[in-house]
C-alpha cells in the first residue's frame, strides 16, 4: 500500500492527518507543557549538566520535535551496538545511524543508571533532562568502519566520530525547551507544525528535498516535475545545522531559498529549514533522512547520485560509488513507507531554451550546464552567472557573499623548521602586501603568539597543538572579515594543519606554503643555541630532533630559503597568490 493511501493517523494527543504516518506509528514528542517544564527546571540546578556541542544540540531538537521517531532519547548501548551492526535497533526497528551524547571519562565515571542530569546548551540554558540508562565506552574504530565504509580521516564523518569523548551516555530525554534560535524563526518548523500546515490546506502527499547547497534553475525544475508526476507539494527542508568544510553557510543559503521560493507557485510548497547535523554517511544518511521525513509527513523523497557524499580533492576518487544511497534506500523503502524520487540529471538545451533529462535530449542536441565548481570559478573571477543557469536574485546573494578573490581574506600559512626562514619571510610579505594597502594584514608569528596567546603553554605535543589551533582560530577570524593572515609557526603535525586548512578555508582563502630548507642548513643558522641544547638533551621533544617534523603534504607553495634570498621567495610567493587571483 502506498503511503499517502494509509488511513488517517493520530500523530499526538488526538491530532488527525492524512499524510504518511510516522516511523513506527507515532510521533514521539518529548516536551513536557509549559507549566511542569517551568516546575521541572526548578529542581535542576543541582543535576550534574553536559554542555551540549552544535551536533548534539541538532539531535537534541529532533528528538525534542518527534523527528528522530520513534527515538525517545539517545542510544543504550544494545541499540547503538545493534545500529552499528546491522542499520536496526535492537528491537529490530530500521534505524541507520548511531543517535549518541558523548560525554569525557571523568563525567562518566560519576554516572549511574537512573540519575538525572541536565542538557545544556553553551549559554548554559537548561533544555532537557536525561534519565542515565547506561554509560560505555563505543568502538569508535568499528563504528566508522560499519557507518562511514571508510576509516579515511579526510572523511568529515569519521573525524568527528573519532574526535568525540571516549564515552556515551544513553537514556530517556525529557523536555523543557526547544534549543533557542534567534534566526529565520518564521521557517523553523516541527513535525507537528508541516502536519498541521499540510492538513490545513489539504495536502495528503508531500515530495522532500533536502539540500545544504544554493537552488539554482535545474533544481527549481526538478521539484516542480517531482510534485507533478507524483500529485504531491513539496517540502523544502534545508539543513542549517552542521554540514562540511567548504559549504556555503546558512544565512547565505536561506537568503537564496526565500527568493527561490517566489519562482513556485504559491500553493505547491512549504519552506522549512530542518536542524540536523549532515554526518556525511552516504546511503545510511539518505536512510536517516527518510526517516527525518516521514516523521514530517512526507511521502516521497528526492535522493541524488551522491547523496550525502563528502567532497574529496581533484584527482581523488569519491568515498561512496555513484548512486549508492538510491540503491541502498530503494532496498528498503517498502519497509519503511516512503517512496524514493531518484533525482533526474537535468541539463539545459540552449535551442529549446529549457531544461531536459538526459534521457528527454534530441539526438545530437547541443547541452549546456554548470558544475559547482564552475559557479565557484564565476564567483571567484567575478565573471556574469549565465542566466539560463540560475536567477539573478539568487546570483547577486552569492556574490555579496563570495566576491573575487581579490576582493576576499585570505590566510598565508607557514609551516617548517626552526630556522627555516619563514618568520623573516612572513615579515617580507607583510610589507609588500601593506605596500598594496587594498585590505589590512596581520602577521600572526609564532614567537608572539606565544607570548600574547600561548604564555601558559608548555612543548608537549598536546600544547603545540593547542597553540596552533590558536593561530588558526584568530587567522580564520581576520579572512572571515576580509583581511590578510600572514602565519609562521613551526606547526609540525599533518592532523592539525589539516584542521587549521579547513576551518579557514571555509571564510577565505587558504595558502600552506612549506618552507622546505634542510635540518643541516636550518641548524647550521642555529641563532638561539637550541638545536645544540637539543642535541645535548637539554630541550625535550625539539622539532627535527627529538619530536617529528611531519612534512606537508597539500602545500600550495614550496620554498627553500637554502637557494633563496627573502626578497627572492617573498616573489616566488607573490606570483602565486597574483596567478592565484588572490592579489591584483
Amino acid at each position: 500500500m502506498k503511503p499517502s493511501l494509509n488511513p488517517p493517523l493520530s500523530v499526538a494527543g488526538g491530532v488527525e492527518d492524512h499524510l504518511n504516518p510516522p516511523h513506527g506509528g507515532r510521533l514521539c514528542e518529548l516536551l513536557l507543557p509549559a507549566e511542569e517544564a517551568a516546575a521541572r527546571k526548578e529542581g535542576c540546578r543541582d543535576l550534574p549538566s553536559i554542555d551540549l556541542d552544535a551536533r548534539s544540540l541538532c539531535d537534541l531538537e529532533l528528538l525534542l520535535t518527534g523527528g528522530l521517531s520513534p527515538l525517545t532519547g539517545f542510544l543504550d548501548q544494545a541499540d547503538y551496538e545493534a545500529v552499528v551492526e546491522s542499520m536496526r535497533l535492537a528491537d529490530g526497528t530500521l534505524w541507520p545511524v548511531p543517535i549518541v551524547l558523548p560525554v569525557d571519562a571523568q563525567l562518566a565515571g560519576r554516572l549511574s543508571a537512573g540519575m538525572e542530569v541536565a542538557l545544556r546548551d553553551p549559554e548554559g540554558v537548561i533544555l532537557a533532562i536525561l534519565t542515565v540508562g547506561d554509560v560505555w565506552e563505543p568502538n569508535k574504530a568499528r563504528e566508522v568502519e560499519r557507518v562511514y565504509t571508510t576509516t579515511d580521516e579526510r572523511h568529515p564523518g569519521v573525524r568527528a566520530v573519532l574526535a568525540r569523548p571516549s564515552f556515551c551516555v544513553g537514556g530517556r530525554v525529557t523536555g523543557l525547551q526547544l534549543p533557542v534560535h534567534y534566526d529565520f524563526k518564521t521557517l523553523r518548523l516541527t513535525p507537528r507544525d508541516v502536519r498541521t500546515y499540510a492538513g490545513r490546506f489539504g495536502w495528503q502527499r508531500l515530495v522532500s528535498f533536502i539540500t545544504r547547497n544554493p537552488l539554482h534553475r535545474a533544481h527549481v525544475e526538478m521539484t516542480q516535475r517531482a510534485c507533478r508526476e507524483h500529485n504531491a507539494n513539496l517540502l523544502l527542508h534545508p539543513v542549517v545545522g552542521p554540514t562540511q568544510p567548504g559549504d556555503v553557510d546558512h544565512f547565505v543559503r536561506v537568503r537564496c531559498y526565500r527568493k527561490v521560493a517566489q519562482r513556485y507557485p504559491q500553493d505547491l510548497m512549504l519552506f522549512g529549514l530542518l536542524p540536523a547535523a549532515m554526518r556525511m554517511a552516504g546511503g545510511r544518511e539518505a536512510l536517516l533522512h527518510a526517516i527525518i521525513e516521514k516523521n514530517h509527513g512526507c511521502s516521497h523523497i528526492i535522493v541524488g547520485r551522491d547523496y550525502a557524499g563528502p567532497a574529496v580533492d581533484e584527482g581523488e576518487p569519491p568515498f561512496y560509488p555513484p548512486y549508492a544511497a538510491q540503491e541502498l534506500l530503494a532496498t528498503h523503502c517498502a519497509e519503511l513507507g516512503i517512496e524514493m524520487v531518484p533525482f533526474r540529471k537535468l541539463v539545459y538545451v540552449p535551442e529549446e531554451e529549457r531544461y531536459l533529462a538526459d534521457d528527454e535530449l534530441p539526438p545530437g542536441a547541443r547541452t549546456a550546464e554548470i558544475s559547482g565548481c564552475g559557479l565557484r570559478c564565476y564567483l571567484q573571477k567575478g565573471l556574469p552567472v549565465p542566466s539560463w543557469y540560475s536567477y539573478p536574485e539568487v546570483v547577486e546573494e552569492l556574490k555579496k557573499a563570495y566576491p573575487p578573490r581579490s576582493k576576499r581574506g585570505f590566510t598565508v600559512f607557514f609551516t617548517g623548521l626552526s630556522g627555516a626562514g619563514k618568520s623573516t619571510i612572513a615579515n617580507v610579505l607583510l610589507t609588500r602586501l601593506l605596500e598594496q594597502g587594498d585590505r589590512p594584514v596581520t602577521l600572526l608569528d609564532g614567537d608572539i603568539v606565544r607570548r600574547h596567546l600561548s604564555s601558559e603553554l608548555g612543548f608537549s605535543r598536546e600544547h603545540r597543538d593547542l597553540n596552533v589551533q590558536r593561530i588558526g582560530y584568530v587567522a580564520s577570524e581576520i579572512t572571515k572579515n576580509g583581511g590578510i593572515a600572514i602565519c609562521a609557526p613551526i606547526a609540525p603535525y599533518e592532523h592539525t594543519r589539516r584542521v587549521n586548512r579547513e576551518m579557514i578555508a571555509q571564510y577565505g582563502g587558504y595558502i600552506e606554503v612549506y618552507v622546505a630548507t634542510p635540518l643541516t642548513v636550518c641548524e647550521g643558522r642555529d641563532r638561539k643555541g637550541l638545536y645544540a641544547k637539543a642535541r645535548a638533551g637539554l630541550i625535550k621533544e625539539f622539532t627535527g630532533i627529538s619530536d617529528p617534523y611531519e612534512e606537508p603534504q597539500r602545500a600550495e607553495v614550496s620554498i627553500d630559503t637554502a637557494h633563496l634570498n627573502p626578497d627572492e621567495a617573498v616573489q616566488q610567493l607573490l606570483h602565486y597568490l597574483r596567478r592565484e587571483g588572490w592579489i591584483e
